[in-house]
């Protein structure tokens, strides 16, 4: 067989070759794709055409399309409009002392601390517990009546019925501590990760050239856990703006609206008003105008730097 007619053969072998690896490709991701498919996209699917339509939770007729009509109404609602502010307070003032505080007690655990392994169990304990539970275990140390939280400031000669979910200036402040509480040890795991991935040879230097403890976390442990800081402090962002199990169970929204995220108005507008079209409306609204555009701004800063 001449080269010329070897070469043909090659080049109508590749088609096939690349064909037959995409169909495996295929094949290999589609497990995988399916949950994603049908618990993740098909339920915005069906979300947006909602958006679009009259439903009502208790109509038992068909929905009728009404075009633009529910995002009309939405962009002229000012009290959802008001709960993105409330939405942005909680889930910045969340975000960075979780990420914040999840770093401190990384550098804890990752010392040489007596009984280590042990606190370290501690300290996931508030992630292994389900949203609804650390929300009614909170309500009891919140009790204004029998908690242990105002049990404790009146040992020390302060108030002793302080309702700390019920006060227009508290509620808002004590769901966020609780917020802090639960998502931390996510944070400290992340970066607990982080920070054994450092170079112990980093640090010996460091040493050598007479840098202090606070000059090595500034120069060499900072700059060595930004790329985890900055992952995981998305996530939080983009988990924290979602939030709805903790704030509903705590307060439910109230009192007068102080602690009403966006997720819970939604919720409220869907099962308490039954305006589902238009509590699909606001859903897309969110998904779009928060969540998609931070996150296409994230995977472009990610994209930029691998560029560099």
């Amino acid at each position: 067989m001449s080269a010329t007619t070897q070469r043909r053969t090659a080049q109508k072998r590749q088609p096939t070759i690349r064909s037959t690896r995409r169909n495996e490709a295929i094949a290999l991701a589609l497990p995988s794709a399916l949950p994603i498919l049908i618990l993740s996209v098909l339920p915005i699917l069906i979300g947006l055409f909602y958006a679009f339509t009259d439903s009502h939770i208790i109509d038992i007729a068909p929905p009728n399309f009404v075009g633009l009509k529910n995002f009309q109404t939405v962009f002229a609602d000012a009290p959802f409009w008001g709960s993105f502010g409330i939405g942005a307070i909680w889930t910045v003032s969340v975000t960075v002392l979780q990420v914040t505080l999840g770093l401190a007690l990384a550098l804890l655990l990752n010392s040489n601390l007596r009984f280590r392994s042990f606190v370290r169990v501690l300290a996931i304990v508030p992630w292994a517990m389900p949203p609804v539970v650390v929300a009614i275990m909170w309500q009891a140390i919140y009790s204004p009546t029998h908690g242990p939280l105002n049990w404790l400031i009146g040992t020390l000669g302060g108030p002793s019925d302080i309702n700390w979910l019920g006060n227009f200036s508290l509620a808002l402040p004590s769901v966020i501590l609780v917020g802090v509480w639960a998502g931390m040890p996510q944070n400290t795991v992340s970066m607990l990760a982080g920070l054994q991935q450092i170079p112990q040879e980093l640090m010996e230097a460091a040493k050598v050239d007479g840098a202090g403890a606070w000059s090595r976390f500034i120069h060499v442990t900072l700059p060595a856990l930004r790329p985890v800081i900055i992952a995981i402090g998305s996530l939080s962002l983009i988990w924290n703006f979602n939030s709805f199990g903790i704030v509903y169970v705590l307060t439910g929204g109230g009192p007068g609206g102080q602690t009403l995220l966006p997720m819970l108005f939604v919720y409220t507008e869907a099962f308490h008003n039954g305006n589902t079209g238009v509590a699909a409306a606001m859903t897309d609204i969110i998904l779009v105008l928060v969540i998609a555009v931070f996150a296409l701004t994230q995977l472009g800063r990610l994209r930029r730097r691998a560029e560099r």
